[in-house]
């Protein structure tokens, strides 16, 4: 995904930042890391407090092979409702920034 897609996708939050990493991207918002990209999928950061909500909509927690043992990262796929709905995107690209947010603490 182009860095245009990717800014009108947060642009609920305001302005982020995407800046390459490990083959992908890292998308910041206010320093933070909210949400990776990966091999053109769009992941969105979660934590406790948050990964229920993405799993009860279908999400999927992103997890890499370590070493012949997956590793979950606490990243998760976009719900494909907000793809189509803008009011929709913006509620989960404010969760990853919450999770970020708690994450700093």
């Amino acid at each position: 995904m182009d860095n245009i897609a990717i800014e009108e996708m947060f642009s609920a939050l305001g302005p982020v930042t995407v800046k390459r990493m490990f083959g992908g991207k890292g998308i910041y918002f206010e320093s933070l890391i909210v949400a990776l990209e990966v091999s053109g999928d769009i992941l969105l950061k979660a934590d406790g407090e948050s990964a229920p909500e993405f799993e009860e909509a279908g999400s999927v927690q992103w997890a890499y092979d370590g070493k012949g043992k997956s590793v979950k990262m606490p990243y998760w796929s976009i719900p494909e409702e907000a793809f189509d709905d803008p009011d929709e995107m913006a509620r989960w690209v404010r969760l990853a920034y919450e999770a970020a947010l708690r994450a700093k603490k």
